[in-house]
């Protein structure tokens, strides 16, 4: 099963791609940790994006092809894979169909305001990074980590106005992908709002 997953900031695309992966026994591959990889292991294209990043630069969409096609032609990803992050545009899906055909692309939907919701009502310890929700899963103590006790704090991305200009940023460049997959028979529609274990239920009868 080759797929690649899209959806808003937000609409639990790496929590399905876990349980996605365990069930299909195929990688889940995030351009986030593929970039975080090549630099630690110092590969040409890591000291690449990590010179951009350095340089406060957007790496790029050669760079991030090369990586997704470096990684693809790994022998764990013979039954399939999930690629998450990629294609974010439209070049960027022109070069992934250079490399391999697709079974499925999932459109993980969810409404502005769940995002704005989910996000905004994120929490984090600063010593432990352990996280919390306000709403889903609030801590003991409003405010408060249950183990050390520290203020939890919000990262600034989570912040409304950050959120809407993600929002806003997702929409321009990655939304023309769904009518680019559509147009290829290949975009399998799954509702975000419910529980992770019932969107994981939806994606698997999408597939079937």
């Amino acid at each position: 099963m080759r797929m690649v997953f899209l959806g808003p900031p937000g609409a639990g695309k790496g929590t399905i791609a876990k349980l996605a992966k365990e069930f299909y026994g195929i990688p889940h591959i995030s351009t986030g940790d593929l970039f975080r990889e090549n630099i630690k292991n110092e590969t040409e294209l890591g000291l690449q994006v990590k010179s951009i990043l350095a340089s406060g630069g957007l790496v790029p969409d050669s760079v991030t092809i090369n990586m997704v096609r470096n990684r693809l032609a790994e022998p764990d990803c013979k039954k399939g894979f999930i690629l998450d992050g990629f294609p974010r545009t439209i070049p960027q899906a022109d070069a992934l169909a250079e490399m391999t055909d697709l079974d499925a692309v999932v459109d993980f939907q969810l409404s502005r305001e769940e995002v704005i919701k989910r996000l905004s009502g994120r929490r984090l310890c600063p010593s432990t990074g352990r996280s919390y929700h306000i709403v889903f899963n609030p801590p003991k103590v409003a405010g408060k980590d249950d183990e050390t006790g520290e203020d939890l704090i919000q990262r600034p991305d989570d912040k409304e106005d950050a959120i809407m200009h993600r929002l806003d940023v997702y929409a321009e460049q990655t939304e023309p992908l769904i009518d680019y997959y559509r147009k290829k028979g290949l975009i399998k529609e799954v509702d975000s709002s419910p529980k992770p274990t019932e969107v994981f239920e939806l994606l698997k009868k999408a597939l079937a």
